[in-house]
């Protein structure tokens, strides 16, 4: 029976994201999990406590979950890694067999809750949960994909929360309902239909906030207004580096540039690794984009691999440089948060059966600063890739000054998958977070506009070549959680630290 509910958790955990799930499913996804937690914590003593049992519970659940949420890497491994179907499982199975230890620590940790408090033990759930999603975002360089909060994204009303809280604050909301949903399953006690009530009026208040916040609509009115050109060159990921295209790709996104110029843009924005050579070490290959630039009185922000010479070894970048209007590099961002087996293969030597991936994947170097671009007066933080995933650089970037959000991305690995869906969704709720415009350049889409309430301004197809304009505001104030950062996931690290401590046998 408690298996069996665990795995239901992984199904609708899976269930809650894109491109197949709907975000309804997450409020009651940890639900069936929480009550096989505290039946199985019925089932055993302080003498027998069965701690296995309980990890597999929590592991089964991540298990599916991850396995179902991120299936798209078997496609990644096949199509563009050369591993053998066999060993592309293995590779996604193993991805999604580490990351389910962190669902396998929350329910370790929920069970000494309900052992210390009984059914009430419940309610420190969501902060555990909010704990354990942030230490995935974080250790060995984190993997925070899919974390609950983001299943929200399409739910303008709720995902204001995280212009407060950030997406840990929304993950704790959606998981707070779940531990209502099993209080209520498992006992009809009154002080715990007192907290069904209470978890039921937060949700209430939360919505109540977001729909005042969408309907003041300030965001959307104050700040110069800029108009953005974002091109989609859909180059074939094989094509990128083969010298035979290296003109026709170039030629491609010029011509794409001067539609958008055409139709008024001033900052024209360019996918990750766009450009077929080093931009700064290949001027003579750069100059055609800067003599558009100059031209067209244009600024760009182009995506590229930057190469560097040093006395301790070469090094290769993943960057984002800044041209003005006068054709001038105005400055550089260079990619922190490497893809792991996409950019460097992590534990080369243990993973041995990957050797075809290896022979593939280049050895970036990961950038230290999150530098904010200035391109001619405009201060935009551009995330490169899966680093608009991670919550913290973003906010880095409004930090330091940025009034546009921008994520330049490469999504042709990820072919016709769920991958691309999730990928724009969790841009979206970093556009609620900092409370600015986010505009998304992909090779291969998706590309488009999201305004600061989370809402999509304009989007384009996957695999269609595309030239699109759209307005944004350059916006300067900062909201609450750009303030105050992930105060819910420290809390929630506080809980599940203090639950972590041993206890006298028999004390509760």
């Amino acid at each position: 029976m408690a298996r069996a509910l665990a795995l239901l958790s992984g199904v609708l955990l899976a269930a809650s994201f894109p491109k197949y799930g709907h975000p309804a499913f997450a409020w009651t996804a940890l639900a069936p999990l929480l009550i096989a937690v505290a039946l199985e914590v019925r089932r055993t003593t302080a003498q027998t406590p069965r701690c296995g049992h309980l990890v597999l519970l929590g592991w089964l659940a991540g298990v599916v979950h991850f396995a179902l949420t991120v299936s798209w890497v078997v496609e990644v491994m096949q199509r563009h890694g050369g591993l053998p179907t066999v060993v592309a499982w293995l590779v996604m199975f193993l991805l999604a067999a580490y990351l389910a230890l962190y669902p396998a620590l929350f329910v370790v940790l929920t069970a000494r809750a309900v052992r210390r408090f009984g059914i009430a033990g419940v309610w420190l759930a969501p902060l555990v949960w909010v704990a354990t999603e942030w230490l995935r975002g974080w250790v060995g360089g984190g993997f925070p994909w899919a974390l609950l909060g983001t299943s929200q994204a399409d739910v303008t009303p709720v995902i204001q929360l995280a212009s407060v809280f950030g997406v840990f604050g929304v993950s704790f909301l959606v998981a707070l309902v779940s531990a209502a949903a099993a209080a209520f399953a498992l006992t009809r006690q009154r002080r715990q239909m007192v907290g069904v009530v209470v978890a039921l009026g937060l949700v209430a208040v939360a919505a109540a906030f977001g729909t005042w916040r969408v309907a003041g609509g300030t965001l959307v009115t104050q700040g110069r207004v800029l108009k953005v050109g974002l091109v989609q060159g859909n180059v074939e990921q094989n094509q990128k580096w083969d010298p035979r295209f290296r003109d026709v790709i170039l030629d491609r996104y010029l011509a794409l540039s001067r539609a958008v110029i055409a139709q008024g843009a001033r900052l024209v924005v360019w996918p990750e690794a766009s450009t077929p050579f080093f931009f700064e070490a290949e001027p003579a290959a750069a100059e055609a984009i800067r003599a558009v630039a100059r031209e067209t009185r244009t600024s760009f922000i182009i995506g590229t691999d930057e190469f560097e010479r040093r006395l301790d070894g070469d090094r290769i970048y993943n960057s984002a440089v800044a041209v003005g209007e006068d054709g001038r590099s105005l400055g550089g961002y260079r990619k922190m948060q490497l893809v792991p087996f996409g950019e460097y293969v992590p534990l080369k030597s243990l993973l041995f059966f990957v050797g075809p991936l290896v022979e593939k994947v280049s050895d970036f170097a990961p950038g230290t600063d999150p530098t904010v671009l200035d391109a001619a007066g405009i201060r935009t933080g551009v995330a490169i890739c899966y680093e608009v995933v991670y919550p913290w650089i973003p906010r880095a970037f409004a930090s330091g000054g940025a009034e546009l959000l921008t994520t330049i991305t490469n999504d042709a690995w990820f072919g016709r998958s769920s991958a691309p869906y999730q990928h724009f969704a969790q841009a979206k709720v970093r556009a609620v977070e900092q409370g600015r415009f986010l505009v998304r350049a992909a090779n291969t889409g998706i590309s488009g506009i999201v305004d600061p309430y989370g809402r999509t301004r304009l989007t384009t197809a996957l695999f269609e070549e595309a030239a699109v304009t759209g307005d944004v505001r350059l916006i300067q104030s900062r909201t609450i959680y750009s303030h105050i950062g992930d105060l819910i996931a420290w809390l929630g690290l506080l809980v599940a630290a203090w639950l972590a401590i041993p206890r006298p046998v028999g004390t509760r």
